[in-house]
């Protein structure tokens, strides 16, 4: 069964929460209060995307749309951290772009085995070990487990090719790919026969080059008209250009000004590709009587054209060494040492992470929305007054309370900080000493 095509595709991703911190106290025979030994949590897996060169469709991502990695495990007496779940790997062909819902672009994967995080697992809670200092010796305060991030991305897939063949319906396309290469795309004597890309691997004295054969083109096709988008963005990434016209059509002149007219509209550097020129079907006799004018005219328009024969072979070994020569006659690509092409490069447009906004709701209440702040309540044990004490120091440090003040806050109001309802108070918590460390706590008798 052959794989279908499939260029374009939206996944939901979302990375592993982190562990939650532990709040325990050494219990041992002769160490009754032997201080905190809560561990911190382990980390949450990451969503990461790997270039695999084997795939060359997002096809496997069309019936999987979610994607959730494992969360850390949390952490436990005696000092032990927890496990940091193993990251979610999905697996994508090189060539595919990522972005997030503003179309803001994430990462351009483009070489077999690159990698990139599109989502990091949430950082594992501090145990309440982590809490004690010389005023404090049994801190009741610990972290939950950060939470993991969660988004939309739109994948799309730029084929990798050395060469892209372009051309008109049924000039013979596919035909070509099929003889220079291993590719077997269909073939038939009408036109639309391609309604996909197809890539052939090209081998010729030890050597070889990826070629793509991109769909038809039509008149419009820069404006989407026949697909023209889908198919013409597949040749962006070429570095040559075989413009392939039938001799045997009614107006090769005009089918090679329509098609150089769609590839500028589309992206004008397409015309500046090295490019090479092929009258194909000189097997038939129109083929043959129109070569000599086509010659004379395409040469006027600075274009040196070569007559083959896709249907019998004949020129087409002349076709494989020209490619490579203008292939050679580039500027060699960077090559990128192994060790460095594991991480791709991230394009983030991050925020203020320290920022904030207030607002009132419709019922009277006041909404904190921020990154950091949001972050910090989601990660709170609320049943600790330590860890609230906490909590409102980061709200002071940050500048919170001063901006719920100044936007009229008082005394039973009720404030969200993300999805997180709290009751604000004018108390203060101070440095309270802390209650008998045995009340409520988790205790370790010393075993393991």
């Amino acid at each position: 069964m052959t794989q279908q095509f499939l260029d374009e595709a939206r996944v939901f991703v979302k990375s592993g929460d982190g562990g939650d911190g532990r709040i325990s106290f050494r219990r041992e025979k002769f160490a009754p209060r032997g201080g905190p030994d809560g561990g911190d949590g382990g980390h949450g897996g990451n969503v990461v995307l790997v270039a695999n060169p084997k795939i060359n469709t997002l096809q496997s991502l069309a019936n999987r749309v979610h994607f959730r990695a494992e969360s850390g495990v949390a952490g436990g007496i005696a000092l032990r951290t927890g496990a940091t779940a193993s990251d979610l790997e999905i697996e994508v062909p090189v060539g595919t772009i990522v972005r997030d819902d503003d179309g803001n672009l994430i990462a351009d994967l483009t070489r077999p085995a690159q990698r990139v995080i599109v989502a990091k697992g949430g950082r594992g809670g501090k145990g309440n070990t982590k809490f004690k200092s010389s005023t404090n010796q049994a801190p009741r305060v610990a972290e939950k487990g950060e939470p993991g991030e969660e988004k939309w991305l739109n994948l799309e897939l730029k084929l990798m090719a050395d060469v892209g063949i372009v051309g008109v319906p049924n000039a013979g396309k596919s035909t070509l790919l099929s003889v220079i290469s291993n590719a077997k795309p269909k073939v038939a004597d009408y036109p639309f026969t391609t309604l996909i890309p197809n890539l052939g691997m090209v081998r010729l004295d030890y050597r070889d080059m990826v070629v793509a054969d991109i769909p038809g083109l039509v008149e419009g096709a820069s404006q989407g008209v026949g697909l023209g988008h889908d198919f013409l963005k597949h040749i962006q990434r070429t570095r040559v250009l075989i413009h392939m016209l039938d001799g045997a059509g009614a107006n090769p002149l005009a089918d090679y000004h329509q098609i150089n007219t769609e590839l500028a509209l589309f992206d004008e550097k397409l015309l500046e590709r090295p490019t090479v020129v092929v009258i194909n079907k000189m097997d038939l006799p129109e083929a043959q009587a129109a070569w000599p004018k086509l010659q004379i005219e395409l040469r006027k328009l600075g274009r040196d054209p070569m007559a083959l024969s896709a249907a019998t072979q004949q020129g087409t070994r002349e076709l494989i060494y020209k490619a490579f020569e203008l292939l050679d006659s580039l500027p060699a690509e960077e090559e990128i040492p192994v060790q460095e092409v594991e991480e791709v490069r991230v394009y983030r447009l991050e925020e203020d992470e320290l920022a904030f906004k207030i607002s009132r709701r419709m019922d009277g209440s006041f909404q904190v929305s921020g990154k950091r702040i949001e972050r910090a309540a989601q990660m709170t044990y609320w049943d600790y007054d330590e860890a609230l004490m906490r909590f409102q120091k980061i709200l002071e440090a940050m500048g919170v309370s001063e901006a719920l003040e100044k936007a009229g806050v008082k005394a039973g109001d009720t404030v969200y900080i993300g999805e997180m309802e709290l009751e604000w108070g004018d108390e203060s918590y101070g440095d309270e000493e802390p209650e008998d460390e045995s009340d409520d706590l988790d205790e370790n008798d010393g075993e393991d």
